[in-house]
């Protein structure tokens, strides 16, 4: 067994590493097996993976000292990420800031995946994000359409999404068919909402210059000078994905997002998404983003049973 003392060099107070009642602490004593105490300005590893322990105890004290919040998403991050001998501070996640809500408050990466994902975007017209729930594809992708708007490299914001749920049942729901369709839509409101208030983005919709449309709405479109998003891309037919992709006009970018294990196709239906990855791998100018369960940044239980599912899947 392995002993270790150590003060950080740190300006911060010591209680926001530790957490409440030693909570951060006890995660890192459950994945190195260590035994972590302190007392004063000193603190003592012993155990196993003594090194790697006093690592991430002192990655905390930096991300603390650059003014980052710690949460028990990032923290489990941290550790996940050292498991591999990579640094998060070191890989400048958090640098740079997407956009900005409604309320002030900066959207940025955060994590490597989502990093790749945002810098992919940025550098080709047209991204596929392809990944589980709560990895961020649909929220990043908005945030980048917002920004792009705001800065007005493009004049017009679309936002698609396959209507497959609804099925036969829409004929029963009341309204007209923009009113039966935007409960499947809900999602990219959401996102809409949170980033440019529920006011402004309604009156940015009532002047078209925002979109948010069924997938089958798309046919017959040319679309320049417009940032187009296709989300949960995975219940577009083949038919359907290509239709999307060919409307990209000048001056267009586009992201397609999905998660290949949530189809909701009929039995015998191939994905589009599914389709495109194979069509299209090799085309100069498109980006494929593979998003993990390491990249999950809801709450901690979604990449647990993001896991489990995956697990399971693999024993049949």
């Amino acid at each position: 067994m392995s002993e270790l003392k150590f003060s950080p060099q740190s300006v911060s107070d010591p209680s926001l590493v530790y957490g409440n009642l030693d909570s951060n602490i006890q995660l890192i004593e459950k994945d190195c097996n260590v035994e972590i105490s302190y007392r004063g300005d000193e603190i003592t590893v012993k155990g196993d993976e003594v090194d790697r322990a006093v690592s991430i105890i002192n990655e905390l004290f930096t991300v603390v000292d650059s003014g980052q919040n710690l949460d028990e998403q990032k923290i489990n991050y941290i550790i996940s990420l050292s498991r591999d001998g990579v640094s998060y501070t070191k890989s400048n996640i958090a640098a740079d800031v997407v956009c900005f809500t409604h309320r002030g408050k900066p959207i940025k990466a955060k994590t490597i995946g989502q990093k790749d994902y945002v810098e992919a975007i940025k550098k080709h017209d047209i991204t596929f994000g392809v990944g589980p729930a709560g990895t961020g594809k649909t929220y990043l992708a908005v945030a980048m359409a917002i920004n792009s708007l705001k800065n007005k490299e493009v004049e017009k914001l679309i936002l698609a999404r396959p209507a497959v749920e609804a099925g036969e049942r829409l004929g029963f729901l009341p309204g007209d068919l923009q009113e039966k369709v935007d409960p499947y839509l809900r999602p990219l409101y959401d996102a809409l909402y949170e980033m440019l208030g529920r006011d402004a983005a309604l009156r940015l919709k009532e002047k078209e210059v925002i979109e948010v449309v069924p997938l089958a709405y798309m046919r017959g479109r040319t679309l320049d000078n417009s940032f187009i998003i296709l989300d949960e891309a995975q219940n577009a037919t083949k038919e359907q994905m290509k239709m999307f992709l060919t409307r990209m006009g000048f001056g267009s970018k586009v992201i397609i997002t999905g998660d290949i294990t949530q189809v909701d196709l009929p039995t015998g239906k191939t994905s589009g998404l599914t389709d495109a990855m194979r069509v299209l791998k090799n085309v100069e100018g498109i980006a494929f983003c593979k998003l993990k369960d390491t990249d999950v940044v809801r709450h901690p239980l979604v990449r647990r049973i993001v896991n489990a599912y995956d697990k399971f899947a693999e024993l049949e």
